[in-house]
C-alpha cells in the first residue's frame, strides 16, 4: 500500500466494516470508535464527482480487475454472496455486472447507504441488492444462506476484536462448500511485505492505536477456528493480496 493521499485510498477507501441488522431487524446506531474513525477515513478520500449523490473512489478502479479476475474463479461454483463493507458501491456494481451469476448482497455502515443506492440505481442490475446495516460484532448475522463472501480493506481498519467478531460472523453464515475472500494488506510471519506498507501501518495506528495491518497466520487461526481452510492467496497490485477460505471439507486446489 503506497503512501500519500491519493495512494493511500488504495487500501482505505471504498470498504469498511459495517454496523446494523439482519433483514427486517433495525438495530441501533454504529457504536464502534474504529468504525467511526473509518468513517472520516473514507469521506476524506472518497470523491463526489458528477452526481453528487454517487461517491467515487479511484483505488476502487483501480484494484477492480485484479480482484474481479480472481473471484472469477475463486467464486465460479458460488450463488450468493455477502459483500461485508461496500464503501462507495463502485466494487458492488462492477462485479455484479461481471459475475452475473452471483446474487450480491451489499452491507455497510448506514451513513453509505445513500452512496451505494445511488450507484445501483443507476446500473439497474437485477443481481445486486440495497445494502443491509450489518454489525459484525451483534449475533444478528444475516441467515440467508449464502456460499460467498468478499470483504475488502477492512481488517486492517477494525479492532481486533472485531476482527475476531467478523470471523466468527462469517463462520456462521456460510454454508458448506463456501468460500470467504478478503482482500487488503497483511504481514506475514510478523513481517511486511514493502517499506510503505511498514510507513501505512505506523499512518493507521497514529490515527487509530486499534487499527493496522494484521498478519496472515492470525487471520489464517482465526478461519480454522470458524470451519475453514486456508485456499488461496492472489497477488494484487500496490502490495495488497485476495486471501481465499473455504468451508472445511471442501478440496483445496
Amino acid at each position: 500500500v503506497a503512501v500519500g493521499a491519493s495512494l493511500l485510498a488504495n487500501a482505505v477507501a471504498g470498504d469498511a466494516p459495517v454496523r446494523g441488522h439482519a433483514p427486517g431487524q433495525p438495530l441501533g446506531a454504529r457504536t464502534s470508535p474504529s468504525a467511526r474513525s473509518y468513517s472520516d477515513c473514507a469521506n476524506f478520500f472518497v470523491k463526489q464527482y458528477a452526481d453528487p449523490m454517487k461517491p467515487y473512489s479511484e483505488a476502487c478502479d483501480q484494484n477492480r480487475g485484479p480482484i474481479l479476475a480472481a473471484l472469477k474463479e475463486e467464486l465460479a461454483d458460488c450463488h450468493a454472496v455477502l459483500e461485508i463493507g461496500s464503501g462507495t458501491g463502485q466494487h458492488a456494481v462492477y462485479f455484479g455486472e461481471h459475475l452475473p451469476h452471483l446474487s450480491w448482497q451489499t452491507s455497510d455502515i448506514d451513513s453509505c447507504h445513500p452512496g451505494i443506492n445511488a450507484w445501483l440505481e443507476a446500473v439497474q442490475l437485477p443481481n445486486i441488492f440495497q445494502p443491509l446495516s450489518l454489525d459484525v460484532s451483534s449475533n444478528r448475522w444475516p441467515n440467508t444462506g449464502f456460499d460467498g463472501v468478499f470483504s475488502a480493506n477492512t481488517t486492517h481498519i477494525m479492532s481486533w476484536p472485531e476482527v475476531i467478531d467478523m470471523f466468527n460472523g462469517i463462520g456462521s453464515i456460510l454454508k458448506q462448500g463456501g468460500v470467504f475472500c478478503l482482500y487488503g494488506p497483511f504481514n506475514y510471519d510478523g513481517h511486511y511485505t514493502s517499506e510503505s506498507n511498514e510507513r501505512f501501518d505506523s499512518w493507521l495506528k497514529e490515527r487509530d492505536p486499534l487499527s493496522g495491518i494484521r498478519n496472515f497466520e492470525d487471520l489464517d487461526t482465526l478461519a480454522q477456528s470458524n470451519g475453514m481452510a486456508f485456499r488461496h492467496d492472489h497477488e494484487m497490485p500496490v502490495n495488497n493480496r485476495l486471501l481465499v477460505w473455504a468451508v472445511k471439507g471442501v478440496s483445496t486446489l
